[in-house]
């Protein structure tokens, strides 16, 4: 059976004392980052926090420019800006591989 291992990256599997350890982010930084809407970890049924993966990865991000000296405002800002990036090249490839099967097509029809 395969599995997206981009779906499984988004699981939340880690409990916040388990994110701390792996972080090395204490858990009341943890949550002062919910808080600031930095991230949003999973929540089981009963509101328990579970981090994922890609949670994991973010708190790297985070912790990196925390060690640069950006303020919490500034690194929300930096996150938002870095996923538009992400999102306007991820758009522009999907732009030029079309206009490649329309450039392809009208190359076949001359």
């Amino acid at each position: 059976m395969a599995t997206d291992p981009t779906a499984r990256s988004r699981l939340g599997v880690y409990g916040i004392s388990v994110a701390s350890e792996l972080s090395g982010i204490e858990p009341q930084t943890l949550r002062l980052y919910e808080r600031r809407g930095l991230l949003t970890p999973a929540r089981t049924g009963g509101g328990t926090r579970r981090y994922s993966d890609d949670d994991l990865v973010l708190l790297q991000r985070i912790g990196e420019l925390v060690e640069a000296g950006v303020n919490l405002a500034g690194i929300a800002r930096i996150l938002q800006l870095e996923a538009d990036n992400l999102r306007l090249a991820v758009d522009n490839a999907d732009l030029r591989a079309r206009l490649d099967v329309v450039s392809a097509d009208l190359h076949d029809e001359n």
